[in-house]
Parts: C-alpha cells; structure tokens; sequence
C-alpha cells in the first residue's frame, strides 16, 4: 500500500518487505518525515519484517488540518488506528516511535494493547514521567522551546527565515548532521507544513493523560539528549507494567538517524527475529 484514508484525509506510507511478515509501523518526530528511518527500514527487512512507516498527520500534503485542535493527541492515535486496520486487521503490530511519534506510540499502546504486540520507544520518555520530572528537574529548562512553539506565527518566521537557515542550524546544534538538518529544513519550506508541525506542539491544551503500558517495552536513548531530563528518563519505568528494557546508546536525541543498527537490532529482537545485516 502506499496511502490510507481517515476522515476525509488521505496519508501516504511506504509499505517494505514481505506481505506475510510480522508488521511492524515506524513513527517520526519533529520536524522529521518518514525518511528519518531510511536507514532502519533496510535492516528490518533483512529481519523478514513488513514496514510501514507513515507520513502522519500534517507532514503529509493531503492530510493537514487548518487548525490546531485538529493535531490533539486523540487525532493522531486515531490515524495510527486506521493504518493497522487498513494494512493490518486484526493482527498486533510491532510499534515504534521517536520524539512526537514515541508520544503517539505510548498512548497508542495505553489505550489500545490488543493492537500492539510491542513497543519501541525511541528518545522520548513515558509522558506522565516526562510530566513529572517538569515539577522536579531540569525539564522545564531542556522544554522551553516548547513554550516558544505556542506563539502564533513568530515561530515560522524566525525558523524559516532565510530558506529555514534558523530551523537547519537548530537541528545541527542538537547534534543532528548537516545533511539531515537542511533536508528536514528543506522539508518545511514549503507552504503551511512549519505550521502543521508546530500545530502538534499547539493542541497539547487538547491532549489527556496517557496511561501505564503493558505491552513489552524497549526504550533506547541517547546519553547526550538535550531534551530530556534523567528523571524523566528513569521515572519511565514506573508507567511500564509489562516487559520493560532501557537501553542507553552513545548519541544524543536522534535516535534512528544515528543509531539505525541498534534501532533494528531493539525491533528484530521484540519480534523473535536475527539481525540479517
């Protein structure tokens, strides 16, 4: 397949690998695409894995809301939801997610276990302990961008300004390469997509708690993630009821992008598979 539908919006996905192989769904962050997991994608293959990895929610053209209340968090679980009934009916799904996309696996797998037959989390921590270490640690400090995010309109002009000069070099400065940096940057050129993105960071007004998983967990992290406190890293653990393992990596926040062999190696093992590569 390569698109879905949902409530009059259409997404494209690039579906790899075989048709009958275990599924496995691959969710991007901010301000990345589906190319954030170029490199993973081949090494899940080579695992016998079928691999989607979606162009969600106001990433992609032909499915962008106007405005922010359409980017709640209910929103994006939904559109998960349509994708594995569509490619995937019945049959639990091997999720995996990194920044914005972990947010979506976390709460997709709270609320909807019999979809899920594990969970990948990359970078982001459980939201309720993200939420808790804002009270007890340097978290506010590591999320302040996210209170800039909420501005209207100053945002996309500072960070677009000059060709996305602003949003490139930020992404550099977090440890992004410079070739990845312009490219997502260069994605964001085009009209209404900045705010699309940004509009995820807006509707946190509209998001609900996320509650404790059960399904068995894997949480890789960079050691030298800007963005998240140690609290919020270890405090994940306690929202984890099911099989939980965390797994420090060498790197900083971009997780598939940098550590694309780990990432397979985390997905192939949740699913009983050898890496191949």
């Amino acid at each position: 397949m390569d698109t879905f539908t949902r409530a009059g919006l259409r997404f494209a996905v690039s579906d790899s690998g075989p048709a009958d192989g275990d599924v496995v769904v691959c969710l991007h962050g901010f301000p990345q695409g589906p190319e954030a997991y170029d490199a993973v994608v081949p090494r899940l293959v080579a695992g016998g894995l079928r691999v989607l990895v979606p162009e969600q929610r106001g990433y992609c053209p032909t499915a962008r809301p106007p405005h922010r209340r359409g980017y709640a968090l209910t929103e994006l679980v939904a559109d998960v939801l349509a994708l594995l009934d569509a490619a995937a009916p019945g049959r639990p799904v091997h999720l995996v997610g990194h920044d914005w996309g972990g947010v979506v696996a976390w709460a997709l797998a709270a609320a909807h276990p019999d979809r899920v037959a594990s969970l990948t989390a990359l970078s982001q921590a459980h939201p309720a302990a993200f939420g808790a270490a804002m009270t007890r640690s340097t978290q506010p400090l590591r999320s302040t961008y996210v209170a800039f995010f909420q501005l209207p309109a100053l945002p996309e002009r500072l960070l677009l300004a000059g060709g996305g000069r602003l949003l490139a070099a930020s992404l550099r400065r977090s440890g992004l390469p410079a070739g990845l940096a312009a490219g997502y940057a260069r994605r964001h050129r085009a009209p209404g997509s900045l705010t699309a993105a940004l509009n995820w960071y807006r509707a946190l007004p509209h998001a609900g708690p996320v509650g404790s998983v059960e399904v068995p967990v894997t949480y890789l992290h960079g050691r030298r993630d800007p963005f998240y406190a140690p609290a919020a890293v270890t405090g994940t653990a306690d929202h984890v009821r099911g099989p939980y393992r965390r797994v420090p990596l060498d790197t900083g926040h971009w997780v598939p992008e940098l550590a694309p062999g780990a990432v397979a190696e985390a997905v192939l093992s949740a699913a009983g598979r050898r890496d191949r590569t």
